[in-house]
């Protein structure tokens, strides 16, 4: 038995030499696929079915599609996604026509298909030359071992729970579950979690920019004023309530 890494299958069954490949091998390997066979591989892969061809001593004795059903969520994870302002990108190993099919079914607009499992993170890296200049980010959602590169090199590799432990090892985010709503679930805490951030650094500079001069008496020359110790510690306990109040609106965050 011998694995080609992205293409198939090879084995030796009794006297006879057996390959269960991707047409695009097999078509090295054997005799020229016929019209009908071409017509039949065509026709399920525009179902979104990944087709295999099986050679016996190089002659093609049958087809096998197999088809990844879409989740439930799916879609609606693609359309909250794409809600975020997200450009959502399929990265596969299946040839272009499944590829099309399947992201056609799940609403993705982007399709970068017939990709080998070892050049996942060449493709991660030509997105970020392509979009960094942009301003955007790449991030690459995956749970494989293959898929552990290319999380590696992502700005941000995310990583489903199910998932093996080097792809998780790789990401920089590790989600507790496979749902796919997780995804834009996290980006949008994420988002409103450093929104909160940026609000209670601005309003403790100001708070403080504000009342430290004055607790040191700056207004004394001009007004008479001081602030006593109590009423210095209840604003220092103000600023501490306000920053935690409001940290906790993130609870009510809708996804």
């Amino acid at each position: 038995f011998k694995s080609i890494t992205g293409a198939g299958i090879m084995a030796s069954v009794g006297n006879h030499k057996v390959i269960v490949s991707s047409p695009k091998y097999a078509s090295g390997h054997a005799a020229e696929i016929g019209v009908d066979l071409t017509e039949i591989i065509t026709r399920l892969q525009g179902q979104g079915k990944t087709v295999l061809v099986v050679l016996v001593e190089k002659k093609i004795v049958g087809l096998i599609a197999l088809a990844d059903t879409l989740k439930d969520n799916s879609v609606e994870a693609v359309t909250k996604m794409k809600s975020l302002g997200l450009h959502v990108y399929m990265l596969t190993g299946d040839n272009q026509r499944t590829a099309d099919a399947i992201a056609g079914l799940a609403g993705i607009d982007h399709v970068l298909a017939e990709v080998l499992p070892e050049d996942k993170a060449r493709e991660v890296k030509k997105l970020q030359v392509e979009l960094h200049h942009q301003g955007l980010l790449v991030a690459m959602v995956g749970d494989g071992i293959n898929d552990a590169p290319a999380l590696a090199a992502a700005d941000v590799g995310i990583a489903m729970g199910a998932g093996t432990d080097i792809a998780m090892e790789s990401a920089s985010v590790v989600l507790m579950n496979s749902n796919l709503d997780s995804i834009p679930a996290a980006i949008k805490l994420s988002r409103a979690t450093l929104r909160i951030i940026k609000q209670n650094l601005f309003w403790a500079f100001a708070y403080n920019t504000i009342l430290i001069p004055v607790a040191a008496g700056v207004l004394y020359p001009f007004t008479g004023l001081l602030l006593s110790p109590i009423m210095a510690s209840a604003a220092m306990a103000f600023s501490s309530v306000s920053v935690v109040s409001n940290s906790l609106r993130l609870k009510k965050l809708k996804w």
